[in-house]
C-alpha cells in the first residue's frame, strides 16, 4: 500500500487529505521511484491555494521536488537501472510514497549527495542556479539585493553569490533571523520590520544602489524594490509570498532609471535533457565542494504535510524544510 497528500479543492492546509494511493506502473519511457525525502515550497503552497491553476474535477497532489530509489524501469529506458538513486522537480504531484516520471526527469545523484540534500535542494538550489548565473550576468564586486534572506532559497544564494565575490544585502522580517542570515554570506542585513530598506541600501551603496534585485515577496516589497536599483539595473521577480504584485506599470521602470524586469521560472531553464543536466551539475558541484551547505531546519512526516503548510505561510519557519516517508 502507497500513501499520498492530495487536495480535492483549492484552499489552505484544511484541504490537504493523507489517502490510500492508486497502483502505479511505468510505461515503457517511464521509472517507478520509491521516494523517501520531499521538499516543501511555497510553490506547494500557490499551487494548492489556487493562485495558481487549480485542475478541474480530479485530486490535486501538491509537491515540486523529492528524491529516492528507482524500484522499476520501464522497457526503453536505458538510463537508470533498479536500486539508482534519482531526484526530480516538476510542477506537482510530488506527495506521494512512490510515484512514476519520466525517465528524462529524472537526475541520478552523485554519491556524494545524499537523499535529504538532494531533496532540500533540487528546486530551491537550481533556482538559485539560475538566478546568479543565467538571468542576470555579475561579476566579482557587483552589489546586490536579495530579499527574504534567511529563507531557504534565500540561505543558498547568500554563500553562492558570496563565492563569486558579490557583495549581497539581505533583508529579513526578524531579529532572529538576521544572525542566520550573517552565516549564510551576506554582507549587509536589513531587518525591515525595524528599518527601512530602501534608506538602508542607499546607505550602504552610497545612494548608487544595487544592480540587480531579486524578490520573491512580491506585493509587499513592490514598488519599493526598484527604487533599490541603479540605473539599467535589473529587477527579479521570482515569487509572491506576500500576494502578487498587483500594481506594476511599465512606467515605472522608466522613472526608477530605465531598469530592465524579468519574471522567471526554473521549469523553463531545465525544460531539455540537456539544461536539467547543466543546471543541476553545477548545483551539485557547489555542494560537494562546500560552497553551498544546507540548513535543514525542519523535517516533518509527509503525513503532517498540514501543519508544515501552516508553518510555512505564518513564517514560523527558517531555510529548508522536508517530508520523510519512512520508506
Amino acid at each position: 500500500m502507497s500513501m499520498m497528500i492530495c487536495a480535492e479543492k483549492p484552499g489552505g492546509p484544511e484541504v490537504l487529505d493523507w489517502r490510500e494511493a492508486d497502483a502505479v506502473i511505468p510505461n515503457s519511457h517511464e521509472v517507478l521511484i520509491r521516494q523517501t525525502k520531499i521538499g516543501l515550497n511555497f510553490l506547494d503552497i500557490y499551487m494548492t491555494s489556487g493562485t495558481y491553476p487549480f485542475p478541474k474535477d480530479e485530486l490535486f497532489i501538491p509537491g515540486c521536488e523529492a528524491a529516492g530509489e528507482v524500484l522499476e524501469c520501464g522497457n526503453d529506458v536505458s538510463s537508470l537501472k533498479t536500486g539508482d538513486r534519482v531526484a526530480y522537480v516538476l510542477p506537482g504531484g510530488a506527495y506521494r510514497e512512490e510515484r512514476v516520471v519520466p525517465a528524462e526527469k529524472l537526475v541520478k545523484l552523485p554519491d556524494s549527495i545524499s537523499d535529504e540534500v538532494a531533496a532540500a535542494s533540487m528546486l530551491k538550489g537550481m533556482t538559485v542556479e539560475y538566478l546568479v548565473n543565467r538571468s542576470a550576468h555579475l561579476n566579482s564586486g557587483d552589489i546586490v539585493l536579495f530579499h527574504a534572506a534567511a529563507g531557504g532559497v534565500g540561505l543558498i544564494a547568500g554563500q553562492w553569490l558570496q563565492s563569486m565575490g558579490v557583495t549581497v544585502i539581505g533583508t529579513v522580517g526578524s531579529s532572529e533571523k538576521e544572525e542566520l542570515a550573517r552565516s549564510s554570506g551576506y554582507d549587509h542585513v536589513i531587518n525591515y520590520s525595524k528599518d527601512d530598506f530602501v534608506d538602508a541600501v542607499m546607505e550602504i551603496t552610497n545612494g548608487k544602489g544595487v544592480k540587480v534585485v531579486y524578490d520573491s515577496v512580491g506585493q509587499a516589497t513592490y514598488p519599493d524594490s526598484l527604487r533599490c536599483l541603479q540605473r539599467f539595473g535589473l529587477f527579479v521577480s521570482f515569487g509572491q509570498s506576500s500576494g502578487l504584485i498587483n500594481n506594476f506599470k511599465v512606467s515605472d521602470l522608466a522613472g526608477n532609471g530605465s531598469l530592465y524586469t524579468q519574471r522567471p521560472t526554473l521549469f523553463d531553464y531545465i525544460s531539455t535533457v540537456a539544461d536539467l543536466a547543466d543546471v543541476s551539475g553545477h548545483l551539485f558541484n557547489m555542494l560537494s565542494a562546500g560552497k553551498v551547505k544546507l540548513f535543514i531546519n525542519q523535517r516533518f512526516p509527509l503525513a503532517d504535510a498540514a501543519m508544515a503548510f501552516k508553518q510555512l505561510t505564518e513564517r514560523k519557519t527558517t531555510g529548508i524544510t522536508i517530508f520523510e516517508t519512512g520508506k
